[in-house]
């Protein structure tokens, strides 16, 4: 894919993207989030897991034109007065909206190869167990069935040299088959605001915030089906802490456990509107001397 040239985010901010997109949370062991997030920084969890999980995108327009997106989301991270989304890893095939992820946003941005796939199969089992919340939701299906499916087989590249870091299957609608003739529903209408906490990288040392202000038609769609063959055990240390963000060589192995953790909701969105802030520089609540913080 060829890049667009660099003076297409001079036009921002607000760097403004058209496409659609693949929103799965997922409940991910806080053990696996914490291997992303700085010390300085509290994961938000319970009986521990925090919320991650992945943030699929393909964008028809944009600064940097015609690209996919896979943004790996750790968790929820808390730096009062609020508490954003971490990224562990963001994935792009396109070296200009990398550097500009890494440059401008604070992002651990890499540039990587989406090669599309389509596949029919058969779903011999649900995708998630019984659950009320999603039976109502309309993803709690027991039936069994043959489908069309489509996805992504993703790796990474750097220089010359490609490694696989995963699968991404879905049914073959809405975002995987890029139309939504065959669909009666699309979903309501809606606007928000997805905040983001970044930074505290090689290029940017302080801690960023910044926010992707959304547009969409959304509605609930099975979870995406992801696999791969590259696992590791999150490393900690002896208090059950990492003391710092995992080492480059080990954050992709890492970030697929983030992938492979449980889905609990997914949402798709179609004929995305999105508006990214520039980001704002932020201090670490324990740098604040003004302020007192007790962790009980």
């Amino acid at each position: 894919m060829e890049d667009k040239p660099a003076a297409g985010y001079r036009h921002g901010p607000p760097w403004v993207f058209k496409g659609s997109a693949l929103y799965q949370l997922h409940l991910v062991k806080a053990a696996t989030a914490r291997a992303f997030v700085p010390k300085d920084l509290r994961l938000v969890e319970a009986f521990g897991y925090t919320l991650g999980g992945m943030f699929l995108a393909r964008y028809h327009d944009s600064p940097a034109g015609q690209f996919d997106e896979l943004v790996v989301i750790a968790g929820i991270v808390w730096n009062p007065p609020t508490s954003c989304a971490w990224a562990a890893r963001v994935l792009v095939n396109s070296a200009e909206a990398c550097r500009h992820g890494r440059k401008e946003v604070g992002l651990p941005s890499h540039v990587a190869k989406f090669s599309q796939t389509e596949a029919s199969e058969l779903r011999n089992k649900p995708l998630a167990k019984p659950n009320g919340f999603l039976n109502l939701l309309g993803m709690g299906s027991t039936f069994y069935k043959k489908e069309s499916c489509r996805g992504f087989e993703i790796s990474e590249t750097t220089g010359s040299s490609t490694r696989h870091l995963c699968n991404i299957s879905m049914p073959a609608t809405g975002m995987a088959a890029g139309s939504h003739k065959d669909n009666k529903w699309i979903g309501p209408a809606i606007r928000m605001s997805l905040p983001s906490f970044s930074g505290q990288t090689e290029d940017h040392p302080d801690l960023l915030k910044y926010s992707c202000k959304v547009e969409c038609r959304v509605r609930p769609v099975s979870p995406a089906k992801i696999w791969s063959s590259r696992t590791a055990k999150p490393q900690e240390c002896s208090d059950g802490k990492n003391g710092s963000v995992v080492a480059e060589s080990d954050a992709q192995r890492q970030s697929v456990l983030v992938l492979l953790s449980r889905p609990i909701l997914a949402l798709e969105f179609s004929s995305l509107l999105m508006h990214v802030d520039a980001p704002k520089t932020v201090a670490p609540h324990s740098k604040r001397k003004s302020v007192r913080y007790s962790s009980t």
